[in-house]
């Protein structure tokens, strides 16, 4: 799962991680490895480390999602970047590849989120609803093939699958994602969303930091868009 090249950057107190589609940020019930384990024995060894290694999670993304996943190394750090997380300071940037293109190319939109916890899936209202949650995002075309639309999106809340959900809402399912309305699923089992860049002041440097990270190499589309738009 994890491979000392998937670490894009890394310091004395944070590091950011290139997550493939299908890999999991966080042990579950399911008992299957995760990016956190992985990591963490990574560390122990490279860094001749005894004992336990610390290492915090800040954000999590979406199993068939691919991208940056942000981890602390210091509990300092862990709890300044969490502090940001709550307070919205933390900026995170996606690409999705979708079906159809939208009406607008360009905007901003807000919808009332619902969790299903029975079926993990989100149901979103164009009005409040009791027990929905704001969800908001902004979101920009960057291109377009014959069959599909390379979209950008700034998250503004962070719900349960927000992005998938709302893209799909406006008629533009993510390719590959079956649960909220595309056509077909991709050949990894994955869906074309993709963590591009993580933006936030470092927690204890104090300084802007912008971190990207690249597309799927492996996927046609995805390197196709990516130098489209380069």
């Amino acid at each position: 799962m994890f491979r000392p090249e998937d670490l894009i950057y890394e310091d004395n107190h944070i590091m950011v991680v290139a997550k493939r589609c299908g890999d999991l940020v966080q042990p579950d019930p399911s008992g299957e490895s995760a990016l956190e384990n992985e990591i963490k024995a990574f560390l122990k060894v490279r860094d001749h480390k005894e004992g336990n290694v610390f290492l915090g999670v800040v954000h999590r993304i979406d199993r068939p999602v691919s991208g940056a996943v942000l981890f602390a190394k210091t509990s300092k750090a862990l709890a300044r970047l969490n502090e940001m997380l709550r307070n919205g300071e933390i900026a995170k940037t996606y690409w999705a590849v979708v079906e159809n293109m939208p009406q607008i190319e360009e905007g901003e939109l807000r919808h009332w989120i619902l969790r299903d916890g029975k079926t993990n899936r989100s149901h979103v209202y164009n009005a409040p609803k009791n027990g929905a949650k704001e969800a908001r995002l902004r979101y920009r075309m960057l291109c377009r093939s014959d069959r599909y639309t390379l979209l950008e999106v700034e998250l503004l809340t962070g719900r349960h699958h927000q992005i998938r959900a709302q893209l799909s809402k406006i008629g533009c399912p993510i390719k590959g994602d079956l649960k909220y309305g595309a056509k077909r699923s991709n050949p990894d089992g994955g869906i074309s969303l993709h963590s591009r860049a993580v933006e936030f002041l470092h927690p204890v440097r104090k300084e802007p930091m912008r971190i990207e990270v690249a597309v799927p190499r492996e996927d046609n589309l995805w390197r196709y868009f990516e130098e489209a738009v380069s």
